[in-house]
Parts: structure tokens; sequence; C-alpha cells
């Protein structure tokens, strides 16, 4: 296992930055578009601030330190992320969620349940690394927490950080990664410095992606919004970068007709809810590009039926549909009938185009 490095379009932003290492904030809020590699550069960043050789600032991956970052097994490293994301990460990572929870004494309501992995970042992971802070770090360097995604702490929890913000442990550096700042409580974001990570040219992105062996990378980094790795994971996980039940909705609306809803929930009962929604949220926004002229975003395959509908459907409806969409994705994790959701979600947007 190699230790994590900085992806191209983050390199010269990485060595300028960790150039000032020697008067670094004590927390960092590194932030951007979704899908750019945010947590790449903090895991990269993490392993170079701890790096005993590093090169031109940046993580040897050669010498003590950066093995044992590189195998998880480094003192001064902690990650601090929802138990859920631990557990896809793998095993010794929730082992440390684990740890976690038992060093708080926290309790898993009652003698042999069993409760759904944690979406949140809990109090019990902020209190747990309080004995951390009291030890001295390895050979007198530094200390790092990175914690992610930022916008993953409850009120309780982004409290608890807050109070250990305030009076910040020496040696200690934190790491925080969020999509969203505006997501995070204001105390807590005043006791950040700001790190804005830029999202790639399209043809660096695009070269990137063409030498992860991705086909029609154009496509996929349209369908991600311009995004190096959420085109990749799309790419990893869809047949088509224009989903072919998107083409069955697209179709009948261009020519003035309705889709079949029902067919279409049932092909969407299929899919995770927030997938589907993610997709007619893009789908929306290339309907009102197209409502001013402006070219398809997301959905470059779909610019004919996308102008088409646009300039039948009244605008003010679209966009009190899209309104609408917005607000029902806070329910996409948890619909209480998902092809009833589905189908309300379809109809709902064919209206809007009609």
């Amino acid at each position: 296992m190699s230790v994590a490095r900085f992806l191209p379009w983050q390199t010269d932003t990485a060595r300028a930055w960790l150039a000032q290492r020697d008067r670094f904030a004590h927390a960092w809020l590194i932030h951007g578009l979704a899908g750019i590699g945010k947590l790449q550069f903090a895991s990269a960043a993490a392993a170079s601030l701890l790096c005993e050789s590093p090169r031109e600032g940046l993580a040897c991956g050669e010498c003590a330190a950066c093995t044992w970052v590189a195998s998880g097994n480094h003192p001064d490293l902690r990650r601090i992320r929802p138990e859920a994301i631990a557990l896809e990460e793998g095993a010794e990572a929730a082992a440390e969620s684990d740890d976690a929870e038992a060093a708080s004494g926290a309790t898993t309501g009652g003698a042999g349940s069993k409760r759904a992995p944690s979406k949140d970042i809990r109090v019990d992971q902020i209190r747990a690394l309080e004995s951390w802070f009291n030890t001295a770090t390895h050979r007198g360097g530094w200390r790092v927490a990175l914690l992610y995604p930022a916008q993953a702490l409850n009120v309780i929890s982004a409290n608890a950080l807050l109070k250990v913000l305030e009076e910040p442990p020496e040696h200690t550096v934190f790491l925080l990664v969020a999509d969203a700042p505006d997501r995070l409580l204001p105390t807590l974001l005043s006791r950040c410095r700001r790190l804005p990570l830029a999202t790639p040219s399209r043809q660096v992105a695009l070269q990137w992606l063409e030498s992860q062996d991705i086909g029609d990378a154009p496509a996929w980094l349209a369908a991600a919004g311009g995004a190096p790795l959420g085109a990749l994971r799309l790419a990893q996980t869809g047949e088509s970068a224009c989903p072919p039940w998107l083409e069955q909705l697209a179709g009948p609306l261009a020519q003035g007709r309705s889709p079949d809803v029902g067919a279409l929930a049932d092909l969407l009962d299929k899919l995770p809810a927030v997938e589907w929604i993610d997709a007619l949220q893009r789908f929306y926004v290339d309907l009102m590009l197209a409502g001013v002229g402006a070219p398809s975003r997301y959905f470059p395959a779909l610019a004919s039926a996308v102008a088409r509908t646009a300039a039948r459907a009244d605008a003010a409806k679209m966009a009190e549909g899209a309104r609408w969409l917005t607000r029902q994705r806070a329910l996409a994790g948890h619909p209480l009938n998902a092809k009833l959701f589905a189908h309300a979600a379809l109809q709902r947007v064919v209206l809007s185009c009609q």
C-alpha cells in the first residue's frame, strides 16, 4: 500500500500551501466542488505533514513515517468520519469507530442489539480524541486529525469540536473536508482557515480520466459537472453517462407527449433514490440553460430533446419543479415507499415541463 499522493491539478496548490507549515493555522477547512479530490488532497497533506524527509514539501513515500501512514498505523494520525463511511473503507477502519465508542462508554441499545451504522460523526468520536491529545507526539513532530465530511457533524459533535478548537492542543493540525461550508456551524467556521480547491480545467480532467482507462471521458466528465473523481465513480458504476431511463423520460417530453410514468417508476424503484434525484436535478439545470440559449452542462447527448422541451415549457413552472425536487432531496435516504416516491417525483417533473 502506498502513501496518498496529490492529484495532478493539486500539486502546485499543495506545495505553496505546505511551504507555510511553520506558520500553520491549527484548523483548516478544505472545500470545493464534490468529486474534485478534496479527501485525496487532505490525505496527501496529512502524509506530507507527518513525513520525516519531505521533498519540496511533499511526502517522500519512503521514510518510516510514510510507511506507517500508508499502512494506517501512524500514531499521530487520526481519521474521524461517520461509521458508515468507515465500514465502506474496510474492517480496520470500522474497528476504529468501535474503539471510539467503547472509549466513550456508548451503547448500541441493549445486550446483543445491533444498530445501523451511523451516518453522522458522533460526539463520542470527538471525545475519544482527548487521550490522544494528552500524549506526546511521535518524535516531536506534528499530530494530524483528518475529519470528513465535515457536514456529517451533528450539532452536538460540532459543538464538542468547537470546544477543542477554542483551546487547540499543541502541535496538532485539524484538516476538515467539506463540499458545502455553508452547512457548518458559523462558530465552527470562524475557528478554521479556509483552503478552497479549484476544479481542474476540462483538458486536465480529461487527460487524467483517459489515464484511468475511462472510455467516452467527455460524456462522463459532463455528467459529473466537470469533477474528474466524480466522473470516475460514475463510469465505474454506470453503463452510460446518460441513464437510459432519463432518455425514456426526455424523448416523449421533447415531442410534447407524456412518458409512461408507471414504467419509469418501476425502473427507478431499483435505484437508490439519491442517484435518480441527482440525475433529475442535473436534467433541470440543462433545461434551464437551454431556456436561455446556453449549451447543456450535464447531458450533451440529450441536448436536442432538452432544447425542444425547454422551448415548449413555461420557465416559471420548470423553476418551481426544480425547487420542489431540491426539497425532496432531503427525503431521498428514507422514503416511506420508494416506488410511490419515484412515481410522484416523475409526475411532478412531467407537469413542470408541459
